[in-house]
């Protein structure tokens, strides 16, 4: 149990849920244009139960355009700061309830004002370190290892923000090596038992690769209780960070998003088109309330006995297809009438237990 922090209105750390964040894949720009895209994909990152936004600020010209961004969106956001403190006192004038400082490129003897008015405005600091911009000191330090040095580069930025009196701070240390990644959060986790950690495995890489390797280290994390919030970082949309985010967090049966599909996996015994039963399925299932769990089987040894708890199932049979709610079956159909028999099924919700 780590202490709770807030940025703005969300509650990070203590008993609160672990959050799901992406970041912005927009240009932050003082073009109305580029304004405009940031605001707009906020508002489709909220949509897909996005909780916190992490941006680029590469520049205090940003801090206008920064301003407007707030303003026009309920999305909380984390402003990147990278080499130069100053973008991080631009960020908070601009009304940033958070910042991201790197350990890899931030000097120590330029922080102390950063500390100061981030305790002032009640700004949360996140220690956000990198494997790929770790000081040739602390890899000296660590003996060439790269987990320990992530946890030193963290260590550093975390021992002196606490000698000053604060606390509100979230730690991270990442890298594109599952390996190290869980080995420096698990000192982290050790050395500051009471401060909440982002986790993420960064630069996992596009399509499955990507979602394999960013799964295999949050969830070893996770599961051994270490991270309050979590990133999926991929080449791809940051919707689907969060998509996949989330579905991690279901698997954990840390958190319920949206309902849970599960399917086999099909061989030889099935008796209907699983993947073509799913096509039919998916679209129906999506305003169903959070946690509700629908199966879909190919044959009787999966059928209703072994998906008894899904709240929806169909499972292929000789002839067809069987529906059933808790286990108990609703009726036989035949598969060419399965298309206007599943609407009214998953739309009929008053026998549907928890």
């Amino acid at each position: 149990m780590t202490r709770q922090i807030k940025i703005a209105t969300l509650t990070v750390g203590g008993r609160a849920p672990v959050r799901v964040e992406s970041m912005l894949k927009e240009r932050l720009s003082g073009e109305r244009e580029d304004m405009e895209k940031c605001r707009a994909q906020c508002e489709r990152l909220l949509a897909e139960g996005c909780e916190l936004a992490r941006l680029a600020f590469p520049s205090p010209d940003l801090e206008k355009p920064l301003e407007w961004l707030l303003q026009h969106t309920r999305l909380p956001i984390m402003a990147d700061i990278h080499f130069d403190p100053d973008l991080a006192l631009a960020a908070m004038r601009a009304g940033c309830a958070s910042i991201r400082i790197n350990p890899g490129n931030m000097p120590l003897h330029k922080l102390t004002t950063l500390i100061d008015t981030a305790k002032d405005k009640g700004v949360v600091i996140r220690i956000g370190a990198n494997g790929g911009s770790l000081s040739g000191r602390h890899r000296e330090q660590s003996k060439g290892d790269s987990g320990v040095a992530l946890f030193l580069a963290v260590k550093e930025q975390a021992d002196l923000l606490l000698q000053r009196g604060f606390c509100d701070i979230i730690l991270s240390a990442k890298s594109s090596s599952v390996p190290d990644t869980i080995r420096a959060n698990g000192l982290l986790a050790s050395a500051y038992p009471d401060l909440p950690t982002h986790i993420g495995i960064t630069e996992a890489g596009p399509g499955d690769g990507g979602i394999v390797k960013g799964v295999s280290g949050i969830a070893a994390l996770l599961s051994q209780g270490i991270g309050n919030t979590l990133r999926v970082s991929l080449t791809d949309e940051p919707e689907r960070e969060v998509r996949v985010g989330y579905a991690i967090l279901r698997a954990l049966e840390l958190r319920q998003r949206g309902p849970n599909l599960i399917s086999c996996p099909t061989c030889g015994r099935r008796r209907a088109d699983v993947r073509e039963l799913v096509k039919l399925v998916e679209p129906l299932i999506s305003g169903l309330p959070d946690g509700t769990t629908v199966a879909v089987m190919g044959c009787e040894v999966n059928g209703p006995k072994e998906a008894a708890n899904a709240q929806y199932g169909i499972a292929g049979t000789p002839v067809g297809a069987v529906l059933f709610k808790n286990g108990t079956m609703v009726g036989n159909y035949s598969f060419d009438s399965l298309p206007s028999a599943l609407p009214e099924f998953f739309s009929s919700r008053g026998d549907i237990g928890g």
